[in-house]
């Protein structure tokens, strides 16, 4: 039987940890701190609970096992590259860096998987999108040169707003980081960049089943590779496609003056002692429920009149069997984990499948975890 080494037992880590546990898979579970692992699984019986030490790390694998990293992005190649000489599959719930795109032909050679960007954000928005996009293109309004509009939103918030609009449920860093990162995204049918996200924020209103809110919304990251990875070819008249950020209304007021430290130029030393300052502050407290909205939507127009027009929505609660956050980042890391042992993914470097069959059961799992989960059909 393979044997999935699962490293990391954080936040974001737990229920999709205990899935695989519970379904007998041969789990041995890693962490710096071997008690807080064993707290993580209490009533679980794993193979294992291992304190972690990349230096040593090898010596657990065997060939065909599977890695999973639910550590900072940091430790992904190193722990790549563990695999490839161990002859081991990998799979991690973080963005595909160009180090890791450059293992794919050596995975490939190896007969392996290397599974990446199945988490929340990026994971379950590539499924909402490929399933848009394949719903769109098997319509009768499909047509290349219509102008197409996509925009893909995802934001982790606490259930009950704030004065500060936000509430940390781990390091603030992470924030603050991306806060000071350019991003690219196509507006108006051009190159659109930003570096400095709170001047580029929309008003965002969301109407759904369960009722009207504002939200406020801002550009991440680079989105233009993300028009390939979804299938949107060349040829594609595109007039707007982003992927982004969503706050609750109110955020670019309440953090103007951390947007100010940020523009006059933060160090590495600052930005960690302001990281402090901030969860101290706003973080989520013991037993308050944290909140996930995630929006993906394409529309296509014709001659300026809408023809096709959907939405994806997920807006989910924490419970006592976690934190929203937690549930939507690490069960789908745990179906890809099984969809690695049964051969449903293909060899080298990957991100979350666009294979029908996996993405219909990807989403299946996101609508099991939430009761608000809707596919929005604007002009029915």
């Amino acid at each position: 039987m393979q044997t999935i080494h699962w490293i990391g037992t954080g936040l974001s880590a737990i229920p999709g940890l205990r899935r695989l546990i519970e379904l007998d898979y041969r789990v041995k579970v890693y962490n710096r701190s071997v008690d807080k692992a064993q707290q993580a699984i209490a009533g679980l019986t794993p193979a294992a609970v291992l304190k972690f030490d990349i230096e040593t790390f090898a010596e657990q694998i065997s060939a065909n096992d599977i890695v999973v990293s639910m550590l900072p992005g940091d430790f992904h190649v190193p722990l790549a590259n563990i695999c490839l000489t161990e002859a081991a599959h990998f799979v991690s719930s973080s963005y595909i860096s160009e180090e890791m795109r450059a293992l794919s032909d050596s995975a490939k050679a190896a007969k392996l998987c290397f599974v990446n960007e199945v988490g929340l954000d990026p994971g379950l928005d590539h499924s909402m999108a490929h399933a848009l996009i394949a719903n769109y293109s098997q319509s009768a309004e499909f047509d290349k040169s219509n102008q197409h509009s996509f925009t893909s939103y995802c934001g982790g918030l606490s259930e009950v707003p704030n004065d500060f609009c936000y509430k940390f449920s781990w390091s603030p860093a992470g924030v603050l980081r991306a806060l000071k990162s350019t991003s690219v995204s196509i507006l108006d049918g051009e190159e659109y960049t930003v570096t400095e996200p709170w001047n580029a924020v929309d008003q965002f209103p969301l109407s759904t089943a369960w009722g009207s809110e504002t939200f406020e919304v801002y550009p991440n990251r680079d989105s233009r590779p993300f028009i390939a990875q979804y299938h949107m070819d060349d040829d594609w008249n595109i007039k707007q496609f982003v992927r982004g950020t969503l706050r609750y209304q109110g955020w670019t007021k309440a953090w103007q003056p951390i947007f100010k430290k940020i523009a006059q130029g933060i160090s590495e030393p600052q930005l960690k002692s302001l990281s402090d300052e901030l969860w101290n502050k706003h973080a989520i407290a013991e037993g308050e429920s944290d909140r996930v909205v995630l929006v993906v939507t394409l529309k296509s127009e014709q001659n300026d009149k809408l023809v096709w027009h959907k939405s994806y929505v997920l807006d989910a609660i924490g419970d006592e069997a976690g934190s929203a956050m937690a549930k939507l980042v690490s069960i789908p890391v745990s179906l890809a984990v099984e969809a690695v042992i049964n051969n449903e993914l293909p060899t080298g470097v990957s991100a979350a499948p666009d294979k029908p069959e996996l993405v219909e059961r990807w989403l299946n799992l996101a609508k099991s975890m939430t009761e608000k989960y809707a596919v929005i059909d604007h002009l029915a």
